[in-house]
C-alpha cells in the first residue's frame, strides 16, 4: 500500500492546523489508525527534506507541524512572525535565557545573575505568554518561581527544554554562583 490519500489528508490536517498535533490527535481527525498516520508522517519528512521544499515536518511541544525550514524562517520571520509579539530587547531576552537554563528561578535569582532589576522584563515575559509562575520557592517569604511556557518552546521551535544549545563552562559557572 503507498498511502498517498492518507498522507495527502494528513498534509491537510496539518495544514489546516495552528497548533502542533500528536500522532493520537492525527489519527482520530483523519480516522486513521495511529500506524498509518506514523507511516504517512515520515513519508512527510522525506517529502519535505528535498532542496526544493521551503517547508518541513517539525515535532514542536511534543506535536508535529508544517513548519518553515530554519534557514528561511530566520530571513523571513520578522515579516510573518506575530505583529503583537514584536522584536524581544536584549535585556528580554538575557532575562528569557536566564530562566530558561535556570528554571524553576526566583525573581532575586535572576536579579543576582543579571544585576540588575528585572520587574519589567519579567511583566513583558508573562505578558507574551513566555514564561509564567510555576509555584513558590520553599524560602523565608516564599518568593514565587517562574518557568517557560508551550509559548516559548514554540518560538523557538524547541520540543523540549533538553533541546537548548548547551552552555560552556563558563556561561554554566555564572548561572550556578547566583544560585
Amino acid at each position: 500500500m503507498d498511502f498517498n490519500k492518507e498522507t495527502a489528508l494528513v498534509e491537510t490536517i496539518l495544514f489546516l492546523e495552528s497548533e502542533p498535533l500528536t500522532a493520537k490527535v492525527l489519527s482520530n481527525k483523519a480516522q486513521l489508525s495511529e500506524e498509518v498516520v506514523e507511516k504517512c508522517l515520515e513519508k512527510l519528512k522525506e517529502k519535505y527534506e528535498a532542496e526544493d521544499s521551503g517547508i518541513e515536518l517539525a515535532m514542536i511541544t511534543g506535536g508535529w507541524c508544517l513548519a518553515p525550514k530554519k534557514e528561511y524562517w530566520e530571513v523571513l520571520k520578522e515579516f510573518y512572525g506575530s505583529k503583537r509579539e514584536g522584536r524581544l530587547s536584549k535585556s528580554a531576552m538575557e532575562t528569557l535565557a536566564i530562566i530558561a537554563y535556570s528554571q524553576p528561578i526566583t525573581r532575586a535569582e535572576i536579579e543576582q545573575i543579571r544585576g540588575v532589576g528585572v520587574d519589567n522584563m519579567i511583566r513583558l515575559l508573562i505578558d507574551r505568554n513566555l514564561i509564567k509562575e510555576v509555584g513558590k520557592k520553599e524560602a523565608p517569604g516564599r518568593p514565587t518561581l517562574f518557568g517557560t511556557t508551550k509559548e516559548f518552546l514554540k518560538l523557538f521551535r524547541l520540543n523540549s527544554i533538553a533541546e537548548l544549545p548547551k552552555l560552556d563552562e563558563d556561561e554554566q559557572e555564572r548561572f550556578e554562583l547566583a544560585r
